[in-house]
């Protein structure tokens, strides 16, 4: 049973950082893609980062995070993280870290994910 397990999130200044991290259990971690969303309050869930299987060579990022956010994975860890630089309030939401059903899976394409973690809050202060 493949379960995903978030955590980092907290309450930061704006112009802050944080690092959110995503536990990985119940298959071979390095096998699959991995995907980071966020959900603000009265809005639809954004697709935020992707990073490719294996080493990860490949990564995709909404344009409002590009240049801020970092998407990374560790696999010997079992654990995809989200490096978050020069927040900004816009960026609070719930943060939910997502792994497709299948290798084959387009990381890049948000419909490919349907295992999904708890969340974590994430608060950005003006």
């Amino acid at each position: 049973q493949v379960q995903l397990v978030e955590s980092g999130g907290g309450l930061v200044q704006a112009g802050g950082s944080l690092r959110l991290s995503c536990a990985a259990t119940g298959r071979t971690f390095s096998f699959y893609a991995m995907a980071w969303f966020r959900q603000a309050p009265g809005k639809e869930r954004e697709f935020v980062a992707a990073i490719s299987r294996s080493t990860g060579a490949s990564r995709y990022y909404t344009d409002s995070v590009k240049g801020r956010f970092i998407i990374s994975r560790d696999n010997a860890k079992n654990t995809s993280y989200l490096q978050m630089y020069s927040l900004v309030p816009e960026d609070t939401a719930v943060y939910y870290c997502a792994s497709p059903p299948s290798r084959e899976s387009n990381y890049a394409d948000s419909a490919s994910y349907n295992y999904w973690g708890q969340g974590t809050q994430v608060t950005v202060s003006s």
